[in-house]
């Protein structure tokens, strides 16, 4: 009886997997990125090491993807309990996928922009904004992301 009010017996474990899965694939995308940035400012900084610290951009908005995943991820573990639903587990799920997925997005994006523009940066320092915009809006696909899971998550 307790099974059709609460859900199949797999429902709590759906729902752990869902907030691993938000901090797997949320976390992908920040060390492909950082890598990938990391072999531009590295190339830079041979070029042009007065420059060093503006390339760092891309490194810290990768970081903040993961973070991201982080509070979606929290947000589904402390709601977890042992009467969880099915429809509520598969809301997680949706949370989890969406800002995971959307933060592996990003982290690509923003690897790939910010490897291209670092370098672009060094021959021509005025492509420096025109960097930073592009990776804003790399940025907000894992924002977009976030507020979906959130809207999914809290319902």
């Amino acid at each position: 009886m307790s099974q059709a009010k609460n859900g199949p017996e797999y429902t709590s474990f759906l729902a752990v997997t869902d907030a691993s899965a938000t901090m797997v694939f949320g976390t992908l995308g920040t060390p492909y990125s950082t890598a990938k940035s990391g072999t531009g400012i590295a190339a830079m900084s041979m070029m042009r090491p007065e420059l060093i610290m503006k390339p760092i951009i891309p490194v810290v908005m990768a970081g903040i993807i993961a973070i991201y995943g982080l509070v979606v991820a929290v947000l589904i573990a402390n709601s977890l309990n042992d009467g969880i639903r099915l429809s509520r587990s598969f809301l997680q799920l949706g949370a989890g996928l969406s800002v995971g997925l959307s933060g592996l997005a990003a982290g690509f994006a923003i690897g790939i922009v910010g490897d291209a523009g670092v370098r672009g940066t060094a021959q021509q320092p005025r492509l420096f904004v025109d960097m930073t915009l592009i990776l804003i809006f790399a940025e907000g696909l894992g924002l977009y992301g976030l507020i979906v899971a959130l809207l999914l998550s809290t319902k």
